[in-house]
């Protein structure tokens, strides 16, 4: 089995934070523009001071959200070809974990934002705390479950030992 160097695994990691990245990007930059245009919507002066309260909270979370995610590109700028690598790696793992707490927020805000003008109060807290505890069983639970159940040095398998555990599940 091939093994990789530091400065390959390092390399292999940002790679890896970089491509979740743009998926997390995407999305809360979605919801960010929407949350920018709901206040020029026809509907929005029908909103109660409890529904702009929620508006603003989902608003300065999805903006947290989109700094938090996006920051890693300005750390990487700053850091470009000064071999710290680690340190950019690092940075970007707190600032996506920060930046998916924060969308999280976001999330759920948006929700009970939207139910609430819809749906009678009860109806959607009950359907904001289900969307708080669907993102959270996704995003936090079965990932530490999953993490339990097989461990190597590496906390992640190479694409070799993964290739070889599809061809032969013995091992």
């Amino acid at each position: 089995m091939n093994q990789e160097t530091d400065r390959e695994r390092w390399q292999r990691n940002f790679a890896d934070l970089l491509q979740e990245l743009r998926v997390a990007q995407t999305g809360v930059q979605i919801l960010f523009a929407f949350l920018l245009t709901l206040p020029f919507s026809s509907g929005f002066p029908d909103t109660t001071d409890f529904q702009r309260d929620i508006y603003v909270v989902a608003l300065l979370a999805a903006a947290a959200a989109a700094a938090m995610i996006i920051s890693p590109v300005a750390f990487h700028r700053v850091l470009f070809r000064q071999g710290r690598k680690p340190d950019l790696v690092r940075f970007a793992h707190r600032m996506a974990s920060g930046g998916l707490g924060f969308m999280l927020i976001a999330m759920v805000s948006s929700v009970l934002l939207v139910t609430d003008f819809i749906l009678p109060r009860s109806v959607a807290f009950v359907l904001s705390g289900v969307t708080g505890i669907w993102f959270l069983t996704f995003w936090v639970g079965l990932p530490f479950v999953h993490r339990s159940w097989v461990r190597d040095d590496d906390d992640e398998w190479s694409d070799d030992a993964q290739i070889q555990l599809l061809r032969d599940p013995t091992r």
